[in-house]
């Protein structure tokens, strides 16, 4: 925000002796870079008067005097107290007792209490032949002490770096989308099975927020847990309008955002890792940078509007609150009343009424008015024309071989038509890039390295029904566990029919049933009520039914 306009600058002192002189060069290394800004927001003179030991009032006051003087630095010397006021009266050797004892033993790992401190000064002025000093004066002593050094030494440098603040921690962002941080949570709220309206358990909520106007730019609701699939729909959600999703969780609301972002900012969780969305990053121009490690403050302004999300939801009933303390007594598998649907559009209105048009509190202006003002200057950002390709650039990869009827990925078949040239060639044993999304194992996607366009290719057996990566998963583990030594795709199929059985006859009874079959809600059923054996594999040089007679590609 712009600086306060009623402060008065200090004058300078007429005299400065060493310890003020150090003490102005000091806070010359931190108000000068702060100054040569175009405006001081509250948040960097919060840290900037954290790391001084000053108020944030103060600091603004230093700035105008440093812009007024041209970088004066005698100018940001302290002020000498009058009278006696700001003067140690203790007796120097007592001084010297207290300063070595506070950093032998207070200043160590062991943080022992003050009591125990001032008992070590007492009792080494007495063997000196002084007064000791109250617990007053050693307390104010500590005090005085710069707090992320005290806390270095007492606490270890990962959490004195938690309490710095990082106002430069990314590249500053001058327009709409030049970096745009993302982060997961697990929401405070127990969600329901649409049909039983019984607790099916925490989704997980994924955020995407613009530094530069503190827009919320894209969502991810889910029930699976936090990955690279769930980063791909969120970076699609930002990179798409958002029309038409509006309308399908039919929210009557406007959500102006969108475009393809310049800057990444994430965490260095594995998802945050994963060649599928490096690649998908490199593919659309996207500069992926992660956080310095053990230095979550870097991802402040994602991980401030998560909190401001996760106290919202705390209003919702079935919420589970940040910790047990706050929940009490408040039961929240019998308040669940939201779907998961329910609760994405909640989300959604949220957003696009009280948060995007209340005064943010360090922009000093609503973010979408920030939002508007941001386009009308650089332009409209660029957006994604086709919202499933661009899905598909960030989805897991996996790399395979072509064999003679087709793709083979975790035991499943996958052909169609246009492989046919390929197979022709596969002699030369070249690795294909495919992707797949995990929630819906029916088709994968082969990138064409030559026309740099993908081809979606099905089941090599049509009649199978689509399963999620998690059922084939939990398929191969039970027949793992019967001891089968040998496992086709035949046998898994069969097995998610099985266990699908068994989920559904559960589902009033368990809460796992229950959040399973919401997993796999977005699937569409096969017209084949049976799974039947896979058809023979064809021999090279034979004709085959075509599945599909146009294949989309990109």
């Amino acid at each position: 925000m712009d600086e306060p306009t009623n402060l008065i600058a200090p004058s300078a002192p007429a005299d400065l002796d060493d310890q003020r002189w150090q003490e102005a060069r000091r806070r010359a290394a931190v108000i000068g870079p702060l100054a040569s800004r175009l405006t001081v927001s509250q948040t960097d003179a919060d840290a900037a008067g954290l790391e001084l030991g000053l108020s944030t009032r103060t600091v603004y006051s230093l700035v105008r005097a440093w812009r007024r003087s041209g970088g004066s630095v005698p100018l940001l010397a302290p002020t000498r107290p009058p009278g006696g006021r700001g003067k140690y009266r203790t007796d120097p050797t007592v001084e010297l007792i207290i300063t070595e004892a506070i950093e032998r033993y207070y200043l160590t790992a062991q943080k022992p209490r003050l009591s125990a401190v001032v008992k070590a000064i007492r009792r080494s002025c007495r063997v000196a032949g002084h007064k000791p000093p109250a617990l007053n004066t050693v307390a104010a002593r500590i005090s005085a002490l710069r707090p992320e050094q005290a806390l270095a030494k007492r606490e270890g440098g990962k959490a004195a770096h938690r309490l710095r603040a990082a106002p430069g921690s990314t590249p500053a962002a001058r327009a709409p989308l030049d970096v745009i941080q993302i982060d997961h949570t697990s929401a405070d709220i127990i969600v329901v099975e649409p049909t039983s309206r019984l607790p099916i358990g925490r989704p997980s909520l994924t955020i995407a927020i613009d530094e530069y106007s503190r827009c919320i730019v894209g969502i991810c609701v889910t029930l699976e847990a936090p990955s690279a699939t769930s980063v791909g729909l969120c970076l699609t959600h930002v990179a798409t309008s958002k029309v038409h999703w509006l309308q399908k969780i039919g929210a009557a609301c406007t959500w102006p955002m969108y475009g393809k972002p310049k800057r990444l900012f994430v965490d260095n969780g594995a998802d945050f890792h994963s060649e599928g969305l490096r690649r998908g990053c490199e593919v659309h121009g996207i500069t992926l940078d992660h956080r310095p490690i053990a230095r979550p403050h870097y991802g402040g302004i994602v991980e401030r509007v998560i909190g401001t999300a996760m106290r919202m939801i705390h209003e919702l009933p079935g919420t589970t609150f940040s910790n047990v303390a706050t929940s009490g007594a408040y039961n929240s598998d019998a308040r669940a009343a939201l779907t998961l649907s329910e609760l994405e559009k909640w989300i959604a209105l949220s957003i696009c009424g009280p948060y995007h048009n209340e005064v943010h509190g360090t922009l000093r202006e609503p973010p979408l008015a920030r939002w508007q003002r941001g386009v009308k200057e650089f332009g409209d950002p660029v957006q994604a024309q086709n919202q499933r390709a661009f899905l598909i650039d960030f989805l897991p990869v996996v790399k395979r071989r072509i064999q003679r009827h087709g793709f083979v990925v975790d035991r499943i078949g996958y052909y169609c038509s246009a492989l046919s040239p390929w197979i022709a060639e596969r002699e030369h044993g070249e690795k294909f890039l495919i992707r797949r999304d995990p929630r819906d194992l029916s088709r994968i996607w082969v990138l064409d390295g030559k026309r740099n366009s993908y081809i979606e290719v099905p089941y090599r057996t049509l009649s199978n029904p689509p399963m999620t990566v998690w059922e084939h998963r939990a398929a191969t583990k039970r027949l793992r566990e019967e001891g089968r030594a040998k496992i086709d795709e035949h046998a898994i199929f069969k097995a998610v029919e099985q266990m699908r059985a068994i989920s559904d006859g559960a589902i009033k009874n368990t809460r796992a049933a229950r959040r399973n079959h919401v997993r796999r809600s977005h699937l569409k059923p096969n017209v084949a009520q049976k799974i039947p054996p896979p058809p023979a594999l064809p021999d090279e040089g034979t004709d085959v039914a075509r599945p599909f007679d146009d294949i989309e590609e990109w």
